[in-house]
C-alpha cells in the first residue's frame, strides 16, 4: 500500500467559493425567470442518462 500523500497546492488568485456563487447566481437568474427552460432541460437530461422519475417515500 502506498502511503505517499500528494496534496495539490492552491492556485494563486483562484477563488472557488466566489466561482461557485457566480455559477449559482447565473443559473438562478436563468431558471427563475424561465421555469419552462428548466423543465425542458431536465427532461433532456433524463432521456440522455435514462433516468426514471420515481416516487419518494
Amino acid at each position: 500500500m502506498n502511503n505517499n500523500k500528494n496534496t495539490t497546492q492552491p492556485i494563486a488568485g483562484f477563488d472557488t467559493i466566489k466561482m461557485m456563487r457566480e455559477i449559482r447566481e447565473k443559473l438562478s437568474e436563468k431558471y427563475w425567470k424561465h421555469p419552462d427552460i428548466l423543465k425542458k432541460e431536465m427532461e433532456e437530461i433524463r432521456k440522455k442518462y435514462h433516468f426514471k422519475i420515481g416516487i419518494t417515500q
